[in-house]
Order: C-alpha cells, then sequence, then structure tokens
C-alpha cells in the first residue's frame, strides 16, 4: 500500500531528529563515551546545547554554523547528516510505501549512515553496533517474514547474508591491507536486506561496493600522486551500493526482462 502524504512528512520530520541523533552516535560511539550521558554539548567549550538550539538543521542555519557560547565553527556535517536522514528516510518510505518491511529499511538507513560515517572517520566498524544490527534486524524482518505466503524470502535473505559473508570473508583473507573482518560482518547484514528483496538487488550490491571502492581508490591515488594503492573505507561504498541497489534492483530488472522478450 502507498504510504499516505501525511505519514511521509511525519517519517521526514522523524528522520531529522534521528539524523540529529545519529551525529552523537558518530562522534561519541569511536571514543567510547556514553550516547545518553552527557547531554548535547559544544565539544569545543563543553557548554550543554540549549533545546532551541538544537533543532535539526535551522538552527545551524540561525547560528550561522557557529556555537552560541564560544562561537566556535560546527562543521557543516551536523545539518547535511541531519538532512540526509530525513531525505533518506523519506525515500525508503516512498520506495516501501506503507509495508511491514518498512521499519526494517528505515533502521538499515540509518545504521547505514551511522556505520558509513565511523568507517570514514576512523576506519574500523564497531561491534557494538554491528552485532547487535543482525538481531535488530531480524526481529524487525521477522513480522514481514511471517506475512509472506513463502518461505522463499526468509530463505533468499539468509542466503543473501550467507552468500556476502563467505565473499567478503575470502577478500578479506586475500587482501587484509585492503579489507578488515568489521567489513565482512557488514558485509553480511547487508546481505540480510538485500537478499530480502531479491538476487539481482544483491548481485548489484556486492559488484557495485567493490567497483565504488576501486574508482574511489583510483581518485585517492591520482589526487594524492600516489605511485601505489591505498585502501579506501569498505563501508561508505558498500552502504552506497546497498541503499542504491534498493531503489534501482527491480527496475533494472524489469528493464532487462523486457530486452529479452523482444
Amino acid at each position: 500500500m502507498p504510504a499516505p502524504l501525511p505519514l511521509i512528512v511525519l517519517i521526514g520530520v522523524l528522520g531529522l531528529a534521528v539524523g540529529s541523533f545519529l551525529n552523537v552516535v558518530v562522534y561519541r560511539v569511536p571514543r567510547q563515551e556514553s550516547i545518553v550521558s552527557p547531554g548535547s554539548h559544544c565539544p569545543t567549550c563543553s557548554t550543554p546545547i540549549k533545546g532551541r538550539h538544537n533543532v535539526p538543521v535551522l538552527s545551524w542555519l540561525v547560528l550561522r554554523g557557529r556555537c552560541y557560547s564560544c562561537h566556535e565553527r560546527i562543521s557543516l556535517r551536523y545539518p547535511l547528516v541531519e538532512a540526509g536522514t530525513a531525505l533518506l528516510f523519506v525515500a525508503i518510505t516512498v520506495r516501501f510505501g506503507l509495508t511491514l518491511e518498512l521499519p526494517a529499511y528505515l533502521y538499515l538507513g540509518g545504521v547505514g549512515i551511522v556505520l558509513a560515517l565511523i568507517d570514514f572517520d576512523v576506519r574500523r566498524l564497531p561491534d557494538t553496533i554491528v552485532l547487535p544490527s543482525y538481531v535488530v534486524s531480524l526481529l524487525l524482518l521477522l513480522p514481514a517474514g511471517a506475512d509472506s505466503a513463502s518461505m522463499a524470502v526468509t530463505t533468499r535473505a539468509l542466503g543473501g547474508m550467507l552468500a556476502l559473508l563467505v565473499l567478503f570473508f575470502a577478500l578479506a583473507a586475500a587482501y587484509p591491507n585492503g579489507l578488515t573482518f568489521g567489513d565482512v560482518k557488514l558485509a553480511g547484514l547487508v546481505g540480510l536486506y538485500l537478499g530480502w528483496l531479491s538476487w539481482s538487488a544483491l548481485f548489484l550490491t556486492a559488484v557495485g561496493s567493490l567497483l565504488i571502492a576501486a574508482l574511489a581508490g583510483i581518485g585517492v591515488i591520482a589526487t594524492r600522486n600516489a605511485s601505489r594503492y591505498i585502501a579506501v573505507p569498505l563501508a561508505p561504498c558498500l552502504i552506497s551500493a546497498g541503499v542504491l541497489s534498493v531503489f534501482v534492483a527491480a527496475p533494472l530488472s524489469t528493464w532487462y526482462a523486457s530486452l529479452l522478450t523482444v
């Protein structure tokens, strides 16, 4: 069932709030700080941020990207993450509509943003986020699996998880300087979601992530005038390819099938 406009608007507002929380997670988890306490504060002067200065996107614009207390610059990434999360949540809601799968894929969008940014910042993927996400994802997908008339969807999801785990484990073993076992665990999580959709979505994610990583590596070498391979954080590539596949795999499969029937 297509999502009604009020729900889409509500999800957009929820995305802004979630994006604000994701900024906290991205900053604190690599530093092994609590994401609950203390409350939001300026990382430079440690002054607690007042509620009226903590409105997603709007507060950054009103304050002109500076802390209200110490006037230190606030990174542009904060409002971009908030706005980007809102747009992604809206796109996912339009894509899945009012279905049992919607909460699961909204979760994938949120946790994907967190892991992509953490990997970009510190080149590692915390088990404290990745491993519990397997449990959360299975619980969120369980109602949709129970509602399905066939076990094929559930079987394909588990098969997708296993397939990407095996593929990226082999790659990590062959190229330990390029991939980590954190990437392997993330690949299994992404494989669960994309396998749920279709084999074509899973294939596009696997190939697309490696292609994006290769192109990014070439770009880094070209811009830095380097003469050797430079490791690229894989999580942003894997998440980007997975999210893209969520939206384009079905249309591409339909288009390809139409070519075969001409």
